[in-house]
């Protein structure tokens, strides 16, 4: 198996992204190990139809291999991990107990988690883009708050992600607001199409700035050069008219 993506303290929440997404698209049963628990010997007796805890010697291949994925999900977390962190965690004896001690050691527990979401949700709503910051720079800081959001607890949040970024734009921005409010529907409006969006609009204002100060520059040089010329004539006409006197 490839090596998943190596554990990042600093970056908790991005590697958890990561390396979940790394799991289930290697092997959802694996996910399923390391967030409910280990894979049990049990199978249903057919004439008695209640499960029953079969001994090794009598487990099927099946049954074999479907154990099989409780190492191999310790292991998967294991490859990501550098040495302090196994430390860590090596008395842990299965992939979910692993993973709970990583996620209380750098998520914390459900109250520091609760304390995390009512930080990121007020910066949420609080955010507001800044008259001279360019839009990937905004969007930027408004994906980190989201992905930080999504990445403590999915279901949180079911806001249009899309509305609240338009209201955060300056208010120079307005007319352009006004548009998009009215030519798209902001419930299936992607936030990247948006950005998209609002960047192409950007780069077509520069350009026709940069066509009137073009313009502008023109005309003051030929207003400059018609002065000039009309001064030499002026200099011109005194000097004949002074081998005249």
């Amino acid at each position: 198996m490839q090596r998943p993506p190596l554990f990042e303290s600093d970056s908790f929440i991005y590697w958890k992204n990561r390396f979940e997404t790394y799991v289930k698209s290697k092997d959802l049963d694996l996910w399923h190990v390391i967030t409910n628990g280990d894979f049990q010997p049990i199978e249903q007796n057919p004439e008695t139809k209640l499960d029953e805890v079969i001994p090794f010697e009598k487990q099927s291949d099946d049954l074999k291999k479907k154990l099989a994925k409780n190492n191999e999900a310790k292991m998967v977390i294991y490859n990501a991990l550098p040495r302090k962190e196994y430390e860590r965690i090596f008395m842990c004896n299965t992939a979910k107990e692993i993973w709970k001690t990583l996620l209380i050691t750098h998520q914390g527990n459900s109250q520091v988690k609760d304390n995390k979401i009512d930080l990121l949700v007020q910066q949420y709503e609080q955010f507001i883009i800044s008259e001279d910051e360019s839009i990937d720079s905004a969007f930027a800081r408004f994906n980190t708050i989201i992905t930080s959001l999504k990445a403590l607890d999915e279901g949180i949040f079911s806001k249009n992600y899309v509305r609240k970024f338009l209201r955060a734009l300056h208010p120079k921005w307005r007319a352009k607001v006004t548009a998009i409010e009215e030519s798209k529907d902001l419930t299936s409006l992607s936030l990247d199409e948006l950005i998209g969006n609002l960047k192409v609009h950007k780069m077509i204002i520069k350009k026709d700035s940069e066509i009137v100060k073009a313009k502008v520059e023109r005309k003051s040089l030929a207003l400059k050069a018609m002065k000039e010329s009309s001064d030499e004539e002026c200099s011109t006409s005194e000097s004949e008219d002074e081998e005249y006197v």
